[in-house]
């Protein structure tokens, strides 16, 4: 299936490059230079991934990655910034992105994260119950009896990740890899920071599982009785 990528950039020449990059890749790529124009783009909700410059006129690329991510959960969204600041970093996973790339970058990095993205939908079956979790793979949802768990697209995948294995401690090298891609381009504490944000986001619902830490191996999920 060919995938639909949403690219926003204001700088038509880095906006140009980067679609005539993907459209080689196979990508069907659409082009949008601010936010108005993106969420115009996005409001029926057929593209795959999005990715954003972070420095947009009018609306930040926070802001739109936080309406993205209300809109269609499902969607995988990379930010792009010029600022290599942790501040930075942070401010855009909290906000409902997936990955970033700080400019400048090779677009054989971008390519990698794509394909590291556009995968994650190999893992598992199409529906799977644990514990008090109704993981729903077609639709993006996980679930309690108590009502919808709200997840950015990494955490969804990593919580999926963690259900397929219950019961196993998952190296994070291997986490790593099946959710990030290539290990050569991303940090590697990532793993424990999208880990501490699952746990938040499962203490707040009656999950009825827990992820216990494997001291320097991995992370492992476990069910438990109601």
């Amino acid at each position: 299936m060919t995938l639909r990528i949403l690219t926003v950039e204001d700088e038509r020449e880095m906006a140009d490059l980067i679609a005539r990059g993907l459209r080689a890749d196979g990508y069907v790529v659409d082009v949008a230079g601010d936010g108005v124009e993106a969420m115009a783009f996005a409001s029926d909700g057929g593209y795959d991934i999005a990715i954003l410059d972070v420095m947009l006129p009018g609306m930040s690329g926070f802001e739109l990655c936080r309406w993205l991510r209300r809109q269609h959960s499902g969607l995988a969204i990379i930010l792009l910034t010029a600022r290599d600041a942790v501040d930075d970093r942070v401010r855009g996973l909290d906000a409902g992105a997936d990955d970033y790339l700080t400019k400048p970058f090779e677009f054989v990095e971008l390519a990698a994260r794509l394909r590291a993205l556009s995968r994650r939908d190999a893992i598992g079956s199409t529906r799977m119950h644990v514990g008090g979790l109704h993981i729903d793979m077609t639709r993006h949802q996980i679930s309690t009896d108590s009502g919808e768990l709200r997840l950015s697209r990494t955490e969804f995948d990593l919580l999926r990740l963690l259900a397929s294995n219950v019961g196993r401690v998952m190296p994070r090298a291997e986490i790593l890899d099946v959710i990030w891609g290539s290990a050569a381009y991303i940090d590697p504490n990532i793993v424990d920071q999208y880990i501490s944000y699952v746990r938040r986001k499962l203490d707040t619902v009656d999950a009825h599982v827990r992820i216990v830490t494997a001291r320097g191996v991995g992370f492992e999920l476990i069910a438990m009785d109601p």
